[in-house]
């Protein structure tokens, strides 16, 4: 191996190594990678920043748009409420929300299809007496499922699509994946609608203690500040009295604030006082029954320096309580609430935080937020809407909109004639997508203000760094060693246990990394493979494609699987019980598929 060989093979490694750690963020360790790679001589200067000019990186900009418009024009909403209306409950509502969450991610940003159907799935398990942690699970992987099956449905398909376009001289067509796509996930649709509940019963079961006692969500108990006023029942108990009182609503208290001083469970002394701050652990039903039984007063976060209440906007309509769950790359991110000035800027208040392992007695206003997170807001629903929509957060309450047919309409044409003018007219793909993105604009389905926030500029970022890094193990032979390291260690040249290896090996990695990271790393791996070989190079880029979409074994592997950890009320560990079974499903299925689908 030669010293240009071994110093391209040691970044790679170090980038991969440092994506699994999670630190620091994806985009940075590519780029740093790049730019280490570029003063090594690795990558020429020229060519360093080549990649942001990608076809690659400017669909997936440009995609992301699209999808947006789609849910800003009502038509992802309106296919949920024909598809799921109100009243669907049981294993049929299962594997119709599975089935419509596979379609949306065909057409739209994975999160996105998950954001409309989260709601919709929470009302449906309430109603049918479901607890929430055997739906949310199957629904998640079931939108990964469905970006494997277009060219758009997610970007390991268009990153494996321009190295097609690289090596062979074409990319994918549109509908190139489904053939794959879809017999995988309609067999991953149907395993996870049907063992689904089954696998993750028992996981959900034990977070509530049964499913009939269950509240709106299986959570961890929120951490709630209540005020003691000084007609409260509780002035005066003793702390004794109070927890008996609490311990028969499902409450417990935690700490004490009193004054400025946070008191420890040892030292709270023997009578509750006028002016404390209790904070307690409960659900939102046992939060809601504490108050009413001792005469106790919700207490919001508090702000560094208390926020004067804005006059007419507590009257401005009444206020409701909703439950939102933190979503990953948002702003409330790593950052408190009393320092995002919430309610002089929304008049909205944090009254309760569920996470497990939230620190135990620290205050609530206090507490850093982390994806996953599920806040429990006060406030008019127009005024948490604005919250929400400017820092990142997802509400869990169904929605009651107005949808216009007319504009739903619209929103699909848009996408059919994207989807018409790369299939039959052979326009580039990556005009028609930014055609597809301009039009959804300037039917103001997402306001130009908005435009560069649905981009995910992390994403562009680490995929215009990572395609210079592909290009240099090929150009220095690095992946042609690679290749030859892996069949050695395989022990042997057989084309199916070679697609088998590229497929589980993908797959691991998407689980624990970026997933197009992932697939920028396995692309020139997977092609030295199949020119090793003399096997058919499609079958194995779409391996490398499935495998970039499998992230199904841990909540870190994709930005859908945080999201319904909180209000799944999953633990780490729950995600492989279904996932593996689903990952072993998938790989039976592939391998001996992809070969007969692509022959040459």
């Amino acid at each position: 191996m030669s010293i240009e060989q071994l110093l391209l093979l040691v970044v790679f490694v170090s980038a991969v190594l440092l994506f699994i750690l999670g630190r620091p963020r994806h985009d940075a360790v590519a780029l740093a990678a790049l730019l280490v790679a570029t003063l090594l001589g690795l990558v020429a200067p020229a060519e360093a920043f080549a990649g942001f000019a990608h076809p690659a990186v400017t669909s997936i900009a440009f995609v992301l748009v699209l999808g947006r418009g789609l849910v800003g024009s009502g038509a992802a909403d309106m296919l949920a409420r024909y598809v799921l209306p109100r009243g669907s409950s049981g294993r049929r509502m299962t594997i119709m929300l599975c089935l419509l969450g596979a379609a949306l991610s065909s057409a739209m940003n994975n999160v996105g299809a998950l954001a409309i159907l989260m709601p919709i799935a929470m009302r449906s398990a309430r109603d049918g007496g479901m607890p929430p942690g055997a739906v949310l699970m199957p629904l998640s992987f079931s939108t990964l499922l469905g970006g494997m099956t277009t060219l758009i449905g997610t970007p390991p398909n268009l990153i494996v699509s321009a190295f097609r376009a690289e090596s062979l001289g074409a990319p994918f067509g549109f509908f190139a994946f489904a053939p794959a796509g879809l017999a995988i996930t309609v067999a991953g649709v149907t395993f996870l609608a049907l063992a689904g509940g089954l696998l993750l019963g028992s996981a959900a079961r034990r977070r509530s203690g049964s499913a009939e006692s269950a509240g709106l969500f299986e959570l961890a108990p929120y951490i709630a500040e209540v005020h003691v006023p000084e007609n409260s029942k509780a002035a005066g108990m003793s702390f004794e009295a109070v927890e008996a009182a609490l311990e028969k609503v499902g409450a417990q208290i935690i700490g004490v604030a009193r004054g400025k001083r946070l008191l420890a469970i040892s030292d709270y002394g023997a009578i509750v006082q006028a002016g404390d701050i209790l904070i307690v652990e409960a659900d939102p039903e046992g939060l809601a029954a504490a108050v009413s039984e001792l005469g106790l007063a919700v207490e919001e976060a508090d702000e560094e320096k208390r926020s004067p209440r804005i006059p007419g906007r507590e009257s401005e309509g009444s206020a409701r309580i909703v439950e939102a769950v933190v979503q990953p790359g948002s702003l409330l991110v790593g950052r408190a609430m009393r320092g995002l000035r919430a309610r002089r800027r929304f008049g909205i208040n944090l009254i309760g935080l569920s996470r497990r392992g939230a620190p135990r007695y620290l205050r609530l206003g206090a507490i850093t937020l982390a994806a996953g997170d599920v806040m429990l807001l006060q406030g008019r629903e127009d005024r948490i809407g604005d919250f929400l929509s400017t820092f990142g957060g997802l509400p869990l309450a169904d929605r009651d909109i107005q949808l216009s047919h007319g504009s739903a309409a619209l929103g699909l044409a848009i996408l059919g004639l994207v989807v018409t003018s790369i299939t039959v007219m052979s326009v580039h793909a990556p005009v028609a997508f930014a055609g597809g993105a301009l039009a959804m604009v300037l039917a103001g389905f997402v306001p130009a203000r908005r435009v560069y926030e649905t981009i995910d500029w992390s994403v562009l970022v680490l995929l215009a760094s990572m395609l210079p890094l592909a290009g240099a193990l090929e150009r220095t032979g690095t992946a042609a060693r690679m290749v030859d390291g892996i069949v050695a260690l395989t022990g042997g040249s057989n084309p199916h246990v070679l697609l088998a290896v590229t497929l589980i090996v993908t797959m691991t990695l998407s689980d624990i990394m970026n997933n197009a990271a992932t697939v920028a790393v396995m692309g020139p791996v997977a092609l030295g493979l199949a020119r090793n070989l003399g096997a058919p190079p499609d079958a194995f880029l779409m391996a490398v494609a499935i495998g970039g979409s499998c992230a199904f074994l841990t909540p870190i592997g994709h930005q859908n699987n945080v999201l319904v950890m909180g209000p799944g009320g999953y633990r780490f560990g729950d995600y492989w019980r279904l996932g593996l079974p689903l990952e072993a499903l998938i790989v039976a299925i592939a391998v001996p598929l992809l070969p007969r689908l692509f022959p040459h």
